[in-house]
């Protein structure tokens, strides 16, 4: 039994692999907002190391922004899905390994390698998540979404668990072969078991070439599909605050509350938890209510949690408020994946993933650097924690009018 799109019967081990990918990648993403945010921007200096911090996230944002919508559209036009998301892997794994290079002054090096493992681990997320519609069936969407993040926390708190007596010795250089490790060994169940590559025939070039036409024809067929344009530009904005909080989170509890690196890591391994709590309490509820009114609940407990962050007097309530924004990361990223998955027409799956990326990313362009300059002008960063409520807001706006996003299943 294999899964082989929307009306095929769910394969549970390809499933399973599908979602192993997501334990191996998550030790980058925890590892590097947690460590090499503190390695670079003590290579940096504590002046500006905010502001050259945000840049890492806003360039290498860009760059996905940039390339996302393209890149999806050569992998559905040429059929190499498959071998995009490994490239993109093989390019993450390489940079993770070059972070044993940076030394404190080596501001442009470390810039250039955590920019360019950021890019890598981002774009690989799309032609991952475009794989969502393949193997699962509409009516677990938001299900197999969820179990997708949840494992991906598991993996984040392995990750965290095993550079903790490296990271205490000032061992990082171990840290990031176990990063890169980890991410390649579970990368390899996905690779053996997710659909293969159905070539089209088309040479990359001319599907290179086809991409860029497509772009445009895309852009203006999302522009024409009400329901669809309203979404993403609403994920333009609440991932703009979810993905600034995300980057931002370690570096504002050692700088505004003091914590150290053993207390940053339990911090964030108490998140994960809860992030993985998050995301398995909305997993029924996506399919049984349906993503929209999931989303609209996330992005209201946001709104929340930014200003209860903001206005945190110590670091136990700081604490607290950290625990309640896992399980609003856990929730709000498997719904609006799910809410996504509704939205695509068949075929069209790394296409449309690409402009999900390019809108859930694009508000991250401005997220971090606007966190920095703002932390670097008003010489505080809970002004700038504040400043991201916004982005909930409006994002809340735009999911007025849209019908789609129900419920999938019947409650029996």
């Amino acid at each position: 039994m294999t899964s082989g799109g929307p009306g095929a019967p769910m394969d549970r081990k390809t499933v399973r692999a599908w979602c192993l990918y997501d334990f191996g990648d998550s030790a980058f993403i925890v590892t590097f907002t947690v460590i090499y945010s503190r390695l670079y921007r003590n290579a940096v200096g504590e002046a500006d190391g905010d502001l050259w911090w945000g840049l890492v996230g806003s360039v290498s944002m860009l760059m996905v922004v940039l390339s996302a919508p393209l890149l999806g559209g050569v992998a559905d036009h040429a059929g190499i899905r498959k071998k995009m998301l490994a490239l993109y892997t093989g390019v993450g794994l390489a940079a993770i390994l070059a972070f044993t290079a940076v030394e404190p002054g080596m501001v442009w090096f470390g810039f250039v390698v955590g920019t360019l493992a950021n890019f890598a681990f981002e774009g690989a997320i799309v032609f991952y998540n475009a794989y969502l519609p393949d193997i699962a069936p509409p009516s677990h969407h938001g299900r197999v979404s969820a179990w997708g993040f949840a494992v991906g926390y598991v993996g984040s708190l392995v990750a965290l668990g095993l550079a903790l007596p490296f990271a205490m010795r000032g061992l990082t250089d171990v840290v990031w072969f176990l990063t890169a490790a980890q991410w390649a060994f579970f990368a390899l169940p996905a690779f053996r078991r997710m659909p293969p590559d159905r070539p089209t025939g088309m040479k990359v070039k001319d599907a290179a070439i086809e991409g860029v036409r497509r772009t445009w024809s895309t852009l203006r067929d999302v522009a024409g599909r009400k329901e669809l344009r309203r979404f993403l530009l609403g994920c333009f904005f609440w991932m703009n605050g979810v993905n600034t909080v995300i980057f931002f989170a370690a570096v504002y509890a050692e700088t505004t509350f003091g914590m150290g690196e053993g207390e940053l890591i339990g911090f964030y391994a108490s998140i994960l938890v809860t992030a993985l709590a998050g995301s398995w309490i909305m997993a029924k509820p996506t399919d049984l209510l349906g993503p929209r009114w999931a989303v609209r609940l996330q992005i209201l407990w946001w709104i929340g949690v930014v200003l209860a962050a903001a206005a945190a007097p110590g670091k136990v309530s700081f604490w607290i408020v950290g625990l309640l924004a896992g399980m609003g990361i856990g929730g709000i990223q498997s719904c609006s994946r799910a809410f996504m998955s509704r939205l695509i027409p068949e075929g069209r799956e790394a296409e449309l993933f690409g402009f999900y990326a390019f809108c859930g990313r694009t508000g991250a362009i401005l997220g971090p650097w606007l966190f920095g300059a703002t932390s670097r002008a008003f010489g505080s960063q809970r002004p700038a924690v504040l400043s991201v409520a916004i982005f909930f807001v409006v994002g809340l706006l735009f999911l007025r009018g849209i019908t789609a996003g129900g419920p999938s299943v019947s409650k029996e």
